[in-house]
Formats: C-alpha cells, structure tokens, sequence
C-alpha cells in the first residue's frame, strides 16, 4: 500500500483530523491516536452506537478511527511528553487540532518537535489558521462557514440560512491536510527535511468555491442566491417536487440536456431562456416546476431512462447507500461482526486500500507501544499508576 512503513501520530479531535489520518490508515500508514486517560477521543460518545460491551462504540468513531492504535498519554505530565518525543524519533507525521497555542504551552509544537526530529511533517489543523485577528476564537464548522460567507448562500426558500447537512470546512480540511501531508511526504524525499502545515477550515471552504465566486470577486458584491447558476438560479440545476410528494433533481446546465428535455415535453420554444442567468429563466422554472408535479418520482424516473439529461432522483440516506451504484463502488463495507462501515474513496489500480475496520478500544495498544519504547512491566505499571499512560 502507498504509505506502509509511514508512522503517524494523531493528536486531533473530532471530525477533520481523525478524518485524514483515516485515510492515510487505510492505505498502510500505522496511526497512533494519542488520547487523553479520561473519555479520550469525545467522538467515541456522540451519536447512535453499536454492538455489545466492550466493543460497544458510536458509528461515529468507527467511522473516523478503524485501523488506528491507541495510545493514553498525559501530555501534561513531563513522562509523558518525553514518551511521546520517544514515538516522535519514530514518526514521520504528526498531526493537531488543538486551539492555536495549545500545543506551544504542552511543549510538543512543531519547533520543539522538528527539533528533535527534522525530517517530521507537523500539520495543524484549526477553524481560522494560526495567524490573522480570529486566532483565538472557538468555533467548529458551523461557525466557519458563518463567518466565510458560505452559509448565507445555503438558503431555504424564503433566503434564510439552512443547517448544511455535510460538515464542510471539517471535510475540506481533513482532504486538504491529506494533500499537503502527501506533498511534504514527497519534498523530502529531495530534501530530507518536514515541513510545517498550517490548515485553516475557513480557508479550505473559501479555496473549494471557485465556481461560485463570480458575484463577490467579478463584481465585489454578496450574490443573490436565487439569481446564482447552482443556487437556484438555473432552471436545470434545481430540486423539484413530484405528485407524490417526493423529489428529483435536475443537475446539469449544458444546453444539450436543457435541448434534450425541453424538446422531450414539447417546449423547445423555452430553450433559447435556459441561455439567460437568473430571473431571465423564472418561465422555465415554472413550467419544469408544475410539470414535475403532475407525476410521481418512479414516473419520472421511468420517463427520463433514455434521455441524456442530468437528472437523479432524491435518496434518503440509506436508500443511498443501498444504491446499486453504491455497492457497485464497494463505499459500503461489512465486517465479520455484520456491521456497515463506509469504503475507502481512493481506489488505486495498483496496491489498493486494505482498510482494517476494526477502531480501537479507548487505550488498546498503550501497554504495547510502551513495550516497543523499551518500557519493562515495572515501569508499565508505575507510569499507569502515576497517571501518566
């Protein structure tokens, strides 16, 4: 696999960091999960769990941490830093998503650990970056896409802000640190030195929208949604209710699909509107609106088999899993307990992902890698009841 005999060290919480160190477990990297003696990891408790003590787990974690080892370590504790510069005299990537400034006041920041070991790639991970007037600030996605700009487009509607349903800052970053991981991983190559990765999740948001910058950057003001080709603005790129109260979508704008469809209903005469933005296609959108709801979802989806147009129905979230395109892609695992795990999206000709989906139990593998540190029993014992592993 592509990243055996990478070490990592995972010193992040929650969602984007556990995300991209997953995916590097997946394709050989051993990943050590550095976990405080408490709960640990806090995604081990959210949302609905499964199985049976002591494997009893959330979806969550299992999602996030299949393949990974786990360690518990007071970082606070001066043993337990130095057993983690131990691991870092190993190591090849370290990756944190503290609040900037916590890992200078635990003493394992980049300098203090590039120090020890030159040839590290330190990535941190934080909601606004490790410089600029937000520095400090608290937040999770919600708050950075507020502040970015991002939400105020994710309208219902009447053009208020909606929940977004998919974390998108943390997702971005947890793909933009795998990236900037894999280019440093490569550099040193030739140089034989890390490097220092400063991931902001507001900037991964802003750095993924590029199609939708026309308003704010050609002509320096907020878009209006409804206006805007892929917020609503286009009649082919639009959510539609059926008779039967369900819906489908139409996702392509290309003037072949709008060419195809229309002449399929019998409306060539709206095709030369589908060239116009915003309230120029509002004829269009009416008439696809209560064409659409004169049949149900299976009629549409019958009618539109043979035509070339961007179209889909709307899933439910395991109806989409269930897909047959789905399962076709093997994004569904089951492992030997019968339990559902998501599949690996990076699939190469040429050694393939070997996911182990089995996530650690809270501490599993403390007793081990103190072991390979060169720790006998006696010591093993006294740092547990020192309260240090």
């Amino acid at each position: 696999m592509k990243l055996e005999g990478i070490r990592v060290l995972d010193l992040s919480l929650f969602l984007p960091g556990p995300t991209a160190s997953l995916m590097m477990a997946d394709h050989g990297a051993e990943v050590i999960k550095i976990e405080t003696l408490d709960e640990g990891e806090p995604n081990r408790h959210i949302g609905q769990r499964r199985g049976t003590p002591p494997e009893d787990v959330s979806v969550y974690f299992d999602c996030t941490h299949r393949g990974k080892r786990s360690l518990t370590l007071n970082l606070k504790a001066e043993e337990g830093r130095e057993i983690f510069f131990r691991l870092v005299d190993t190591a090849d990537v370290v990756i944190e998503a503290f609040r900037p400034g916590v890992v200078q006041r635990l003493g394992v920041d980049y300098a203090t650990v590039a120090a020890r070991n030159p040839r590290i790639i330190y990535a941190s991970i934080s909601a606004f970056g490790q410089t600029g007037p937000l520095v400090s600030r608290p937040a999770h996605d919600l708050a950075v896409e507020a502040t970015c700009g991002l939400l105020s487009v994710n309208v219902d509607a009447e053009g208020r802000p909606c929940l977004p349903a998919m974390p998108a800052g943390d997702m971005l970053a947890a793909t933009l640190t795998l990236a900037g991981v894999a280019m440093a991983l490569y550099r040193r190559e030739q140089t034989g030195r890390g490097d220092y990765l400063d991931l902001a999740m507001m900037d991964s948001i802003l750095a993924c929208m590029p199609n939708s910058m026309g308003a704010a950057l050609g002509e320096r003001r907020a878009p209006v949604p409804e206006e805007e080709r892929i917020w609503g603005g286009n009649a082919f790129y639009r959510i539609y209710t059926c008779a039967d109260g369900e819906y489908v979508v139409l996702g392509g704008v290309e003037m072949k699909f709008v060419r195809n469809l229309l002449t399929a209903l019998g409306r060539e005469d709206l095709i030369p509107l589908c060239r116009q933005p915003g309230a120029g296609q509002r004829p269009v959108i009416e008439f696809l609106e209560a064409t659409f709801a004169s049949r149900t979802r299976n009629e549409w989806e019958a009618f539109m088999a043979d035509l070339d147009v961007c179209f889909a129905a709307v899933n439910d979230l395991r109806s989409g899993l269930d897909h047959p395109q789905v399962r076709a892609r093997e994004m569904v695992l089951e492992d030997h307990r019968g339990h559902e795990h998501l599949g690996v999206p990076l699939k190469f000709a040429n050694e393939p992902a070997r996911p182990r989906l089995q996530a650690p139990a809270h501490g599993a593998d403390t007793d081990a890698l103190l072991a390979e540190l060169g720790f006998d029993a006696a010591d093993r014992g006294r740092l547990r009841d020192d309260g240090v592993c």
